[in-house]
């Protein structure tokens, strides 16, 4: 695949119909996707190709009102009678719910917390087979809170092209890093296999209502354009809304002028906030946060049910907490991991430490009382 070849995808995807505005007169025709966004594609472009030994073009980007938006597109695309996709464990909930709504088969492949949360690579070759049309990575990751070393992404690129699929690489939190490990772009990787990159607005310039996502080609062999991805994708642009025009006029200027000191400061209180969470959780008994997270702003926490009566499950946990202090969190099982909890800790420093504090005292107050 790697030299060119695309035969091991070819036949994986059905193409969608011909968008219905091609039956209206021309006068009242929408104008295409690609007509007048070529400096905010141009601009996107630039801003992820900067992570790759290769250039990428206004052609390779394709704008969206967010990333939900490049979500939904993407699994709608990949969707006809017995596909299936590959997604991590845990993971982001919408591609599961749009795999559903679409009629994609789901299989699920594990992170693996006593290795850092890596791909358990075994376990991924053993769930493809013929029908198996991509396989989802996010990195930096919601929900672990890791980041993947070029090692490991190069093994999972490998790993792809042996099996025969692409990756759709989600990137939302992509740069929002502040461990040891630095951030690799998987599209470094698109020699070896095709990558579908998701990113947005949202996250690194910390504007989620604005709605602006994009999907990135990257794929300097062509193989996407060849098997009829690239033309789904514009077949499904063109019978869409765009973009809020506001937003994408402000593009360029944002992803080419926001000064380097506005991502500095970001990362410090993120940095700041990992290492609270860290800390404070070896003092909360029935909670372990395997690792202390380096990116994003989700952590993935364990409960250890030995150290509390009266609770259940993941789902009981939470809910009770809920009840008794005031404290918000998501059970794992809602990201595929039972009897985790998913916690969100990019907040107030004060507020995180006073909401830390309550899970403490719920966890005492829970606590198995030893005769």
């Amino acid at each position: 695949m790697g030299g060119g070849k695309k035969e091991n995808l070819e036949g994986k995807v059905a193409p969608l119909l011909p968008a219905p505005c091609i039956l209206l007169p021309e006068p009242l025709r929408p104008e295409p996707h690609s007509s007048h966004l070529v400096p905010r594609r141009w601009a996107v472009a630039d801003l992820v190709s900067s992570d790759f030994p290769y250039k990428l073009s206004a052609d390779n980007v394709f704008l969206t009102v967010g990333c939900t938006e490049a979500i939904n597109i993407i699994t709608t695309v990949l969707a006809r009678p017995g596909a299936n996709i590959l997604l991590p464990r845990p993971g982001y909930p919408q591609y599961q719910a749009r795999a559903a709504f679409c009629r994609l088969e789901v299989r699920y492949f594990d992170l693996l917390p006593d290795r850092g949360w890596e791909l358990d690579l075994d376990s991924l070759e053993s769930l493809a087979d013929d029908n198996t049309v991509a396989m989802v990575l996010i990195n930096p990751s919601n929900p672990c809170g890791n980041v993947f070393t070029y090692h490991h992404l190069k093994k999972v690129a490998e790993t792809a092209k042996k099996l025969g699929i692409f990756i759709i690489s989600d990137e939302v939190y992509a740069h929002l890093t502040f461990g040891s490990k630095p951030y690799v772009a998987m599209g470094a990787f698109a020699s070896i296999v095709p990558i579908i990159t998701l990113g947005s607005l949202s996250k690194r310039w910390v504007v989620p209502g604005w709605r602006l996502g994009w999907i990135v080609t990257c794929d300097p062999h062509g193989i996407l354009q060849d098997i009829g991805i690239v033309t789904n994708i514009k077949t499904y642009l063109d019978i869409t809304s765009n973009p809020p025009t506001f937003v994408q006029a402000a593009v360029p200027q944002i992803l080419e002028k926001t000064k380097d000191d506005f991502y500095t400061k970001n990362l410090n209180i993120m940095k700041e906030a990992a290492e609270i969470l860290y800390d404070r959780c070896k003092e909360i008994p029935c909670l372990t946060c395997p690792h202390k997270p380096e990116g994003t702003m989700t952590a993935m926490l364990k409960i250890n049910f030995s150290k509390i009566e009266g609770i259940v499950d993941d789902v009981d946990f939470c809910v009770k907490l809920a009840k008794e202090e005031s404290v918000v969190l998501l059970p794992g099982a809602t990201v595929g991991l039972k009897n985790w909890i998913r916690i969100t800790y990019v907040v107030d420093p004060s507020a995180l430490k006073e909401g830390l504090s309550r899970i403490k005292s719920f966890s005492l107050r829970h606590a198995i009382q030893l005769p």
